[in-house]
């Protein structure tokens, strides 16, 4: 019986290994760490977002800076719609939530581990974990992976262990290229007298913008503890990533908090007053943002809480406008998002046979996961790619 090793543990590799024929292969599964899984467990919070409610191959790609071209074709063979299928006919409903991101029915990454895990010990599959591999070197017959325990033979090899610079140092030697792996999906440090001391305040639709890049995204948005985050943040972080790290990350971001014109900001506001004369300018409710951020905005504006609306001159009024519509912000870092850490960079993708996840380098050698150069926006896109691609190497291995 032939032999099919594993390197790394995450959810590329079980999801491959659960969709294995066991009659024919002996499977071995080995990670570096105590425990496997560990992305799927803390994703969406604890939760697990297993995919994203977008069922057009063709639309879904648009989701990906990098890897969309050659995803298309790996979509039309395994979407979100397959997943949720494989999912809910074993025993884990799944749920799709008003912004289209999937999560079991439980709301618990539990129920999405337990189930690659019973599939796997069904069939008799060997995880062996704390297996750090040091080593793949090309044999006669196949390949011999090195770790610190000991040495595995194999006939196949299936490469998902992520994309540490060790990892990409392993391929590498192999033979194959890989484009440096960078941080993505990350929030902005910012420090700034508008949004300090104000955690948790979010926003619904703001619009970002980061003039330098002639780059902007809009939806919701967090003020942190750290600066800016929320989905706003973190999708101008992946479409940028490269270039944020060329910047290192130093840079100025312009924010509308109010995710409209300033003109039809102006023109709310001048309804507002000429209905509402007699409000002081700190009681009135003109905007979709919270009483505290309000107050924020006009004392940076100088404008006393207690004026009268009616009485707010026209600089007042544009300097406010102009602090919410146009407020620009330095940023001079990046934090991870959560624990959820994403990076752009990885095996170069002409290298990599589509229809299969093959090596076009190394014979009987796959690769899927974030150890390839792909990478999506947040929303449980780089789960799906990672389901897709080790559905495709399961079906090729199973065809053999």
């Amino acid at each position: 019986m032939k032999k099919i090793i594993f390197v790394g543990g995450g959810a590329s590799a079980f999801f491959c290994a659960a969709n294995l024929d066991d009659t024919k292969y002996k499977i071995i599964i080995l990670e570096q760490n105590a425990d496997v899984l560990q992305k799927v467990k803390i994703s969406g919070g604890g939760r697990c977002n297993v995919s994203h409610a977008c069922f057009n191959p063709k639309e879904l790609v648009q989701f990906y800076p990098r890897g969309s071209r050659e995803l298309l074709s790996v979509f039309t063979k395994f979407q979100p719609g397959d997943t949720m299928e494989w999912f809910e006919s074993r025993n884990v409903p799944l749920k799709i939530e008003e912004d289209g991101r999937i999560f079991p029915e439980s709301n618990s990454s539990q129920s999405i581990i337990d189930c690659m895990q019973k599939e796997i010990s069904a069939k008799n599959i060997e995880v062996k974990t704390q297996s750090v591999v040091k080593q793949i070197i090309t044999t006669e017959n196949g390949y011999k992976i090195i770790t610190k325990e000991g040495e595995f033979d194999a006939d196949f090899v299936v490469f998902t262990p992520g994309s540490s610079p060790k990892t990409l140092k392993i391929i590498e030697e192999l033979g194959h290229s890989t484009i440096p792996a960078v941080p993505s999906l990350f929030t902005f440090n910012i420090k700034d007298e508008l949004i300090s001391d104000l955690p948790g305040t979010s926003f619904l639709n703001a619009e970002v913008a980061i003039p330098k890049l002639k780059t902007d995204e809009s939806g919701p948005l967090l003020i942190t503890h750290w600066g800016l985050s929320g989905p706003a943040i973190l999708k101008i972080s992946a479409w940028k990533a490269r270039e944020l790290a060329d910047l290192k990350y130093q840079f100025e971001i312009k924010v509308n908090f109010l995710g409209i014109d300033k003109e039809d900001a102006e023109d709310l506001f001048n309804d507002y007053k000429n209905v509402n004369t007699k409000k002081t300018i700190g009681s009135s409710r003109i905007f979709d943002i919270t009483n505290r951020f309000w107050h924020r905005i006009l004392w940076l504006s100088k404008i006393d809480l207690e004026k009268n609306i009616s009485q707010l001159t026209k600089s007042e009024i544009q300097n406010l406008l102009e602090n919410l519509c146009n407020r620009k912000l330095k940023v001079t870092g990046k934090s991870t998002y959560k624990d959820e850490f994403v990076t752009a960079g990885g095996v170069n993708l002409k290298e990599i046979n589509f229809k299969n996840m093959q090596s076009k380098i190394l014979p009987n050698f796959y690769l899927a996961g974030e150890v390839l150069n792909i990478d999506a926006v947040t929303g449980g896109y780089n789960f799906q790619a990672c389901w897709s691609e080790a559905w495709l190497i399961a079906q090729d291995l199973n065809s053999l």
